[in-house]
């Protein structure tokens, strides 16, 4: 129930803000306030540390898995136990391994909610890790706000804002990543001869299954044997001006 109004919650907020969203574009055009957008998705991901901080969640998530693992199966190996030794124990000894099995399922439970429940360890300790990436992109953002002098500065992977049209004059991603000390020329390079590579790769896998076996003879295909060319990761190339 909690989570399908949470869900209700969030679509009313959404239609309002798309109600709004002209009215707020037209206040911005009158008022002669210039704002641009960012993509923060595209940003993170092209960030080592953020990679790094992704490594470390993980590495803690598949820690925490298996210490509820261990527990578990623990708990699975008391219950055969207690099965095949049933018929031989007195009231009082099956009472008392009954008593160790439900100490070891709720230490199972209780573990598994503190890690994973709502505002558990893991929620606290990825917030904590995450952090210095997210204030380092916090402070590129505003500088390069500052310097192009921009009244507002929408993120485009957002939820809360949904950008049906984006003209990439406007686009202030890749100022961002150079503030950061990622060169987006250097990104562009990499993902054009990544893309290159699918594409060679393609083209071998094809002459390989083209080439006929012996003893039979090679029919010409009607269709092209154009392979497409792999887009890139980016939807948005086109960075504005330098000011």
């Amino acid at each position: 129930m909690v989570i399908k109004n949470f869900k209700i919650i969030k679509a009313v907020k959404k239609k309002i803000f798309l109600l709004i969203l002209p009215l707020f574009c037209a206040t911005l055009t009158l008022n002669a306030q210039k704002f641009g957008y960012i993509d923060t998705e595209y940003i993170t991901s092209r960030m080592p540390e953020y990679t790094n901080a992704q490594a470390e969640i993980e590495k803690l998530t598949t820690k925490w898995i298996k210490e509820i693992s261990d527990k578990n199966d623990e708990v699975t190996k008391l219950e055969k136990a207690y099965r095949a030794e049933e018929i031989l124990l007195t009231e009082e000894m099956k009472q008392q391994r009954f008593r160790v099995i439900t100490d070891k399922e709720k230490e199972a439970k209780d573990l598994q909610n503190k890690v994973f429940g709502y505002n558990g360890d893991l929620l606290k300790k990825k917030q904590d890790i995450m952090k210095p990436v997210l204030d380092e992109v916090a402070k590129a953002v505003e500088k390069v706000a500052r310097l192009k002098r921009l009244d507002f500065l929408f993120d485009k992977s957002s939820d809360g804002l949904a950008m049906l049209y984006t003209n990439p004059i406007h686009d202030y991603t890749d100022y961002i990543l150079e503030e950061l000390g990622i060169s987006p020329d250097q990104l562009k390079d990499k993902e054009r001869e990544e893309n290159e590579a699918k594409t060679s790769e393609g083209n071998k896998d094809g002459e390989t299954e083209a080439k006929p076996s012996k003893g039979v003879k090679s029919v010409s295909s009607p269709k092209s044997n154009v392979i497409e060319q792999p887009k890139s990761n980016r939807k948005n190339t086109t960075v504005p001006k330098k000011e």
